[in-house]
């Protein structure tokens, strides 16, 4: 048998044992390789980790530093509203004096303001609320709090004005009761015989002009006492003011708004006048007393009058001359659609043409307005020669010695007569003035007016 060669075996197992320390190499380089690959990517995830830990542990921090700041901010200006809530009840509490309400205001206001520094202590040594969302919470309750108690302090502060001023009003009204009663009492002394009592006693040899301007007087005071009384009347129930002056005196350019009841007094001195000349006036009463006996006859009616009432006098004496005046003046005067729009119904004027007399308000002014015109009138027959009436036409030149002007204001050397208002008199040589509205000419006007419709006119 052929033995096995040692050379020949050798390179064999050296060539696989070579074969096979390569291959353990291979592999210790690649786990090697895997393993430093691993520890690198946990090395990079560990890092981002902690990156990432940091970031949500730094915005944690600013969040919580945010919300301490917002929190003394809100404790701050809580604390201000309540300082500001104490305050205006200690206001509230010093008018009028209530000394519990004020040392209730003061303890407040004291306890606040140690609490604001307390919040500033607190801020300068860094010491923040451990919850901050709840002191943000409650710090709103509280401005709430103190906002509303403020509201509530201002709302008793007005109801106190508005107590203080209905007490005022009340107060006003009295005092408006007085003077208007202090100045019905005024002119019901003016209105009433009585204050003609300067003839008293007099005798008709004794009548002089100042007698007569001073029953004048009276009288005028009594005309426009009723022209008020109408017009109220006239504008209570909307009756066209402006077409009813028209009516009365057309084309006249007024000053001012208010001139045109000079017009409606105009045309009640007018109607209340007419036929003054005659010795009673218009109305048929028998035949004209003798000239020597007219004279102590009127004197005589003057002086029964003076000190009556006229409601009394009509009801005493319903046929008299002075009855049938005040009947016929109020038909002529009051016209039935006026009667009819001022009280529904046409009653009064029924009642005088049933021979009675109406128990109104209204009947009632109109009534003693008659009687000083006929008082006027009883004591122009008493003068000997009488007295005589006269009124001047539209458009005269005006005169100061037979007119007075009762717009003075607006008195000017472009001005003439728009109309008369109240008559004047003579009385012998005596004149006293009839009073006047002055107005411009209406060519004036129309001139003017068309001249200032050629301007030019600019617009923006």
């Amino acid at each position: 048998m052929e033995s096995v060669k040692p050379s020949a075996v050798a390179p064999r197992k050296s060539k696989l044992g070579r074969t096979f320390a390569k291959v353990l190499h291979i592999k210790a380089l690649t786990g090697f390789a895997q393993t430093e690959g691993q520890k690198k990517v946990k090395t990079e995830a560990n890092l981002k980790d902690e990156g990432n830990s940091l970031c949500r542990n730094f915005e944690n921090e600013e969040l919580q530093e945010r919300l301490a700041a917002e929190a003394s901010l809100a404790k701050v200006f809580a604390s201000i509203s309540f300082v500001k809530a104490s305050y205006a009840q200690l206001q509230f509490a010093q008018s009028p004096y209530d000394p519990d309400g004020i040392e209730a205001a003061d303890k407040l206001i004291v306890s606040e303001l140690k609490n604001l520094s307390e919040l500033k202590q607190c801020y300068v040594k860094k010491q923040s609320d451990p919850s901050p969302e709840t002191a943000i919470l409650a710090a709103e309750l509280k401005e709430l709090q103190s906002v509303n108690k403020t509201f509530e302090v201002t709302g008793k502060k007005l109801e106190s004005q508005v107590r203080l001023k209905e007490s005022e009003i009340i107060f006003l009204r009295e005092k408006l009761e007085e003077a208007n009663k202090h100045n019905r009492m005024m002119e019901k002394r003016l209105n009433q015989s009585g204050s003609l009592s300067m003839l008293d006693n007099l005798h008709i040899s004794g009548l002089s002009s100042s007698h007569f301007n001073s029953v004048l007087r009276h009288t005028i005071r009594s005309i426009r006492s009723f022209v008020r009384l109408l017009v109220d009347e006239m504008r209570s129930v909307g009756w066209d003011i402006d077409g009813s002056v028209n009516a009365i005196h057309r084309n006249i350019v007024y000053w001012k708004e208010d001139h045109k009841c000079f017009a409606i007094e105009s045309f009640v001195c007018r109607e209340m006048f007419e036929s003054f000349r005659l010795p009673n006036f218009s109305i048929h009463s028998g035949s004209p007393p003798d000239r020597n006996d007219q004279q102590k006859l009127f004197y005589e009616r003057f002086n029964e009058l003076k000190f009556m009432k006229a409601k009394e006098f009509l009801s005493e004496k319903p046929r008299s001359s002075f009855a049938k005046f005040c009947r016929a003046k109020y038909l002529r005067l009051v016209h039935p659609k006026m009667e009819l729009s001022l009280f529904g119904n046409l009653r009064q004027r029924d009642l005088l043409n049933a021979g009675e007399f109406p128990d109104t308000s209204f009947f009632t002014s109109f009534a003693e307005m008659a009687k000083r015109v006929w008082l006027l009138h009883c004591l122009a027959f008493s003068f000997e020669p009488q007295a005589s009436i006269f009124q001047v036409k539209k458009g005269c030149r005006f005169s100061e010695v037979y007119m007075d002007c009762v717009n003075d204001d607006d008195f000017s050397d472009h001005t003439q007569v728009a109309f008369t208002v109240v008559p004047g008199f003579r009385i012998g040589k005596t004149v006293i003035q009839c009073q006047v509205y002055l107005s411009q000419s209406q060519s004036r006007v129309e001139k003017y007016t068309s001249a200032k419709q050629r301007q030019p006119q600019f617009r923006p």
